[in-house]
């Protein structure tokens, strides 16, 4: 092979290798993609009647494991803009759903109406509810309650109940189930590691 040769054929090896892989790279999945199918909740499936049969779809839910049931005061049922639908015990949950589902925008967001009669509390659509911020009371899987009411007056009531209390709408009550997270994230760890430290020696 002479060098004019050797040059056309390593040109175009060259070229065809390139092609390949720029051929590759579009075939890839793009992240949110590849996260939609193979990440944490890629257990979601799509609901296009997500009321219906709700505990019988979406009976624990799927960060905690609790029965939801139980906690329809606090439950939350996300309704994602492509049809999936996430079911969880509470406000703290679903800010877990939504952390790790950035990519699936939220189209109905539902909480349990705290303040309904019923037994089992409604769904109410979060963008026509209240939520009210007791530092006092516990709720359901954080130190704070955060408690969703679709009659104003009886946010009201329930804000009445103590000292510090707050009523704001959805987003503030998520940014405070974010920051509740963060400390009782902080707080479990280091009770773990004391008695982690207590056991070994021997106390």
């Amino acid at each position: 092979m002479n060098r004019r040769q050797f040059i056309l054929t390593t040109s175009t090896g060259a070229l065809a290798a390139a092609a390949g892989a720029a051929n590759a790279q579009a075939q890839m999945q793009a992240p949110w993609d590849w996260t939609a199918e193979n990440g944490p909740a890629s257990f979601l499936k799509v609901d296009t009647a997500p009321l219906e049969n709700e505990f019988e779809k979406y009976p624990r839910c799927p960060y905690c494991g609790m029965v939801r049931q139980q906690w329809s005061h606090t439950r939350h049922l996300i309704v994602y803009d492509d049809d999936t639908v996430d079911g969880t015990c509470s406000l703290h949950c679903a800010a877990i759903s939504l952390s790790i589902n950035m990519d699936r925008g939220p189209k109905t967001i539902y909480a349990g109406d705290a303040g309904a009669e019923a037994e089992i509390k409604p769904l109410v659509d979060t963008a026509d509810m209240a939520y009210v911020l007791n530092p006092a009371k516990a709720g359901t899987m954080t130190a704070h309650s955060k408690w969703a009411y679709g009659d104003a007056s009886k946010a009201e009531a329930a804000a009445a109940e103590a000292e510090g209390t707050r009523i704001v709408g959805f987003d503030d009550a998520l940014r405070a189930a974010y920051a509740d997270m963060a400390e009782g994230t902080i707080k479990i760890r280091a009770r773990r590691a004391e008695r982690k430290a207590r056991a070994a020696s021997g106390n």
